[in-house]
């Protein structure tokens, strides 16, 4: 939500989200940003944000505003703020900055070292390039984030809509190197990876393509820009009903089998589980769960 508008800010608090960032960025107009530091401080001491996670997208590093979005923020709501988002990280040299400033502003204002994560948006060729150094950067950090709009520009991509493919491309997903760098670098660091946003509201079967394209690669999430766009991310990221049961099934199964029968394979409704299908299955159980899905089938041990 962009950061200068309190009305937008306001009706954030009720959307079925796991994350809301309020903008000082792209959605923030330059002669509005200073104003809106305060605006965004603000509504993160009004609280009302429930279990949501609070994040703050503070502008490039190498703009002028930067550094004051951080110190003016932190030293203002530090306490009611979760995250901050970096966009257009191109190297890991971004992250450190962040990194460095934030313990300053802790250490000066009595905060608890370390508490406020960073997440960095992978936006450009520079960033793709250096993810894996970008991943390691910081203890801090806590997800990547590909954004497709400034990517999409930087590889000289012949589309204008954000996060669409490029019309005429016939070589399938444009964006899957990307992707799968991004979801690369995150897994091997133990970071989320957060696929970005769709620009095309209107276009609610294409957001469903993207957000179901990136959900089957292994994304954690994806951005929405507006609430009519939650429920087809939230259906693309959350298992089906069958599907999380047949996770919960497999768990369930290869525990008795290993436990109880002490076997390290056995079959299941005429596959082969085994320890490699309990990680996969430990994967979508836990989305479902998150989902608030309820379980509808219990394994039976064999007589």
């Amino acid at each position: 939500m962009p950061g200068s508008n309190p009305r937008f800010v306001a009706k954030a608090r009720e959307l079925a989200v796991d994350e809301v960032f309020l903008d000082l960025e792209d959605a923030v107009a330059a002669a509005e940003k200073e104003r809106s530091r305060a605006l965004v401080a603000a509504a993160l001491r009004d609280g009302g944000w429930g279990s949501k996670i609070r994040a703050v997208r503070v502008n490039d590093v190498r703009t002028g505003w930067a550094y004051r979005d951080i110190i003016d923020v932190v030293e203002q709501a530090g306490q009611w703020l979760d995250s901050v988002i970096l966009p257009k990280v191109t190297g890991p040299l971004d992250v450190g900055w962040l990194d460095l400033l934030l313990s300053q502003v802790e250490q000066a204002t009595g905060l608890e070292p370390g508490r406020i994560a960073i997440e960095a948006q992978i936006e450009d060729a520079a960033g793709l390039a250096s993810v894996d150094a970008i991943a390691g950067a910081s203890p801090r950090l806590e997800a990547l984030i590909f954004g497709p709009a400034d990517f999409m520009a930087s590889m000289g991509m012949r589309s204008l809509t954000v996060g669409a493919p490029p019309p005429g491309y016939a070589g399938g997903d444009a964006f899957h190197y990307a992707h799968l760098r991004i979801l690369t670098a995150a897994r091997a660091t133990g970071l989320q990876a957060i696929d970005g946003p769709f620009a095309a509201i209107a276009d609610v079967a294409g957001l469903g393509a993207s957000a179901a394209s990136s959900a089957a690669l292994g994304f954690d999430g994806k951005w929405v820009l507006h609430p009519g766009q939650v429920e087809a991310v939230n259906a693309a990221f959350s298992p089906a009903q069958d599907v999380y049961d047949r996770a919960e099934l497999i768990i369930e199964a290869y525990e008795y089998y290993t436990g109880v029968q002490r076997r390290g394979a056995a079959m299941l409704d005429g596959e082969m589980i085994d320890e490699a299908s309990r990680k996969l299955a430990l994967v979508t159980a836990a989305r479902g769960r998150a989902a608030g899905l309820v379980r509808t089938q219990r394994f039976e041990p064999p007589r």
